[in-house]
């Protein structure tokens, strides 16, 4: 008699149950806080998506995938009165948790929508910010979205987990790895699962920039600047040690950029696009 095996998870399963549950979602926003490696990929990434949006007046602007809200907040904070914000995403509870983070007075607009199938006019939004989504997405349908949404001559910004920088490479290919495979071994030996080790499956698919780039070509986007954010030599678990001891990534955000030679380092990168006219 044949035991039957378990099937994987689709992806759209995975992607949807990490966030569905307000513990979970608190637990992305503390994310954003403290010291630690992911702590410095959120503060660098914010510095990165401010450079670009330094030089626009203002507008309509739509955070697709926009999470508990800290980008939200940030900008009613650094650009008050500048954006009409729209914030747009899959999760109920991330919206709920916008709607606990911004109040009912910033004039908000919360919508629970898919990426790839949103609830939004043509040619609607100024600004368009898609952040760590296209990775848990089709990123065509996603990016066509985008563009639809998008006015004439608006601005778009992606960002994607870079899959060739030395963090993911030695994370993804060897650290993740191992820590199934510990927490297997911890299983057979009967170590209480409160106590085993892990590594959660994501969903993510990450494209290389030059990639990125082609997609957003071909939905109608001209790419204008790719900058690389979180640059870092170091790997996991090295990192954690590396960032108790060096926490000037706070301070200087700057140095955690750039946009020259070591944009291979970064442990992400965003692409700022247009929306081509016609």
């Amino acid at each position: 008699m044949s035991i039957p095996v378990p099937l994987r998870p689709a992806r759209e399963e995975l992607v949807r149950v990490q966030y569905a549950e307000p513990e979970l979602v608190a637990g992305y926003a503390d994310d954003h806080a403290g010291w630690g490696p992911t702590a410095r990929y959120h503060h660098s990434r914010r510095y990165a998506i401010d450079q670009v949006l330094g030089d626009c007046p203002g507008g309509d602007l739509l955070d697709v995938g926009c999470g508990p809200g800290m980008m939200v907040r940030h900008l009613l904070d650094t650009r008050a009165g500048d954006f009409r914000i729209t914030a747009c995403d899959q999760s109920p509870a991330m919206i709920d948790a916008v709607a606990a983070r911004v109040g009912a007075d910033a004039g908000v607009k919360l919508s629970v929508g898919d990426i790839q199938e949103m609830p939004f006019a043509d040619q609607q939004f100024d600004v368009v910010l898609a952040m760590g989504v296209l990775e848990y997405t089709d990123a065509v349908l996603a990016l066509h979205e985008i563009a639809r949404v998008t006015r004439p001559g608006g601005l778009v910004v992606t960002t994607m987990l870079n899959p060739r920088s030395p963090y993911r490479l030695f994370e993804w290919g060897v650290f993740w790895p191992a820590r199934r495979t510990l927490g297997a071994i911890e299983r057979l030996v009967g170590v209480p699962p409160s106590r085993r080790h892990g590594a959660r499956r994501t969903g993510i698919v990450a494209l290389t920039p030059r990639r990125l780039r082609e997609l957003l070509w071909r939905a109608g986007l001209q790419p204008e600047e790719v900058i690389a954010y979180d640059v870092t030599a170091s790997v996991p678990p090295i990192d954690r040690l590396v960032r108790r001891r060096d926490r000037s990534w706070r301070a200087h955000p700057e140095k955690t950029v750039a946009r020259g030679a070591k944009r291979w380092l970064g442990t992400g990168y965003l692409v700022a696009a247009r929306k081509l006219h016609g």
